[in-house]
C-alpha cells in the first residue's frame, strides 16, 4: 500500500488549498490512479486499522439496493450516520428543545421502525441506482454478472452510480461514479472512478470496498482475479486530518493480509457478513480524524 502513502504524501506537497462544501477547506489535486493486483493480497490499509466489519456490511447493503441506514446501524456500522443526522437538524431546527442528539438520534432509528423510516433514508443512493438506476427497473449489478458470463469481451460491463435526475435527491450524491469490468486471461479487473476523494478517511474504505466486490463478482462468474484499478478527479485531504495524515506518513507499510471467500456461494445477491475472513491482517492502531458532512 506504498502507492497510497505516496499520494497522501503528493496531495500534502503538491497540493491546491481549496475552499469546499462543507467548509472545512481541503488541499486538493485533480487526477491520479493506484492499481492494486488482487493475486498479490488483499489491500486493505496497514498503516493504520481499517474497520472491516463497516466495509463488508456497507457492500452488502449496497448490493441489496437498500437506502435506509437502519441496515448498518443494527449491525453497528455507523460510517453514514453523519448525513441523515444533519438533515434531522436541519428540518427539526437547532433551537428546538426536544431535538434528539446524535447518539440518542441513531438509537431511536435501531429501536424504532416508523422512526426509521421517516429519517434514516439517504434517497436514491448508491444501492438503488445499483440495482434500480433511475427508478426504471435497471438492475446494472445482474447486468454485468450476466454478461461477465455471456460476453466477457465487451467493453460495456459497467455500473453508472452518478445519476444527474436524482442526484438532488440524494443526501450525498455517488462520489464513485462509476465502475467498469475487464476481462483478460479469464481473470477479472475492475476500475472504479471517483469523482471526490477523501483520502485519509475514505478512500482505504472504497479500495477494499471495491477490491471485495471483485473477488465476489469473480467468484460468482467462475473468472480468477486480475487488479483493482482506482481512478480519481478530485483527490484532498480535509486541512483538519494534517496532523493524522502526518501520522500515517510516520508508518511503514505491513504485509497484505489474505481474504477467504466462502467458496460454496454462486450467487452474488447471497453473500451474508459470515462469508468472509480475513487472515494475517496486521496493522498499526486505528488513527481517528473527524468527518466532514
Amino acid at each position: 500500500m506504498r502507492q497510497y502513502l505516496d499520494l497522501l504524501q503528493k496531495i500534502k506537497n503538491e497540493g491546491h488549498d481549496k475552499a469546499d462544501r462543507t467548509g472545512t477547506g481541503t488541499r486538493s489535486l485533480f487526477g491520479a490512479q493506484l492499481r492494486f493486483d488482487l493475486n498479490a493480497g488483499f489491500p486493505l490499509l496497514t498503516t493504520k486499522k481499517v474497520f472491516l466489519k463497516g466495509i463488508i456490511h456497507e457492500l452488502l447493503w449496497f448490493l441489496a439496493g437498500d437506502t435506509n441506514i437502519k441496515y448498518l446501524v443494527d449491525n453497528d456500522v455507523h460510517i453514514w450516520d453523519a448525513w441523515p443526522y444533519a438533515e434531522y437538524k436541519k428540518k427539526m431546527g437547532v433551537d428546538h428543545s426536544y431535538l434528539l442528539s446524535q447518539e440518542e438520534f441513531i438509537q431511536k432509528i435501531k429501536d424504532d421502525h416508523d422512526f426509521a423510516l421517516k429519517w434514516a433514508d439517504l434517497g436514491p443512493v448508491y444501492g438503488y441506482q445499483w440495482r434500480n438506476f433511475n427508478s426504471q427497473g435497471i438492475d446494472q449489478i445482474q447486468n454485468v454478472v450476466d454478461t461477465l458470463k455471456k460476453n466477457p469481451d465487451s467493453r460495456r460491463i459497467m455500473v453508472v452510480t452518478y445519476n444527474p435526475v436524482q442526484a438532488d435527491s440524494m443526501m450525498l450524491p455517488p462520489c464513485h461514479a462509476l465502475f467498469q469490468f475487464y476481462v483478460s486471461d479469464n481473470k477479472l479487473s475492475c476500475q472504479m472512478y471517483q469523482r471526490s476523494a477523501d483520502v485519509f478517511l475514505g478512500v482505504p474504505f472504497n479500495i477494499a470496498s471495491y477490491a471485495l466486490l471483485t473477488m465476489m463478482i469473480a467468484q460468482v462468474t467462475n473468472l480468477g482475479l486480475g487488479d483493482f484499478v482506482h481512478t480519481f478527479g478530485d483527490v484532498h485531504i480535509y486541512k483538519n486530518h494534517f496532523e493524522q495524515v502526518d501520522l500515517q506518513l510516520s508508518r511503514i507499510p505491513k504485509k497484505l493480509p489474505t481474504m477467504k471467500i466462502n467458496k460454496e456461494v454462486k450467487d452474488i445477491f447471497s453473500f451474508k457478513y459470515e462469508d468472509f475472513i480475513l487472515e494475517g491482517y496486521e496493522s498499526y492502531s486505528s488513527i481517528k480524524a473527524p468527518i466532514a458532512v
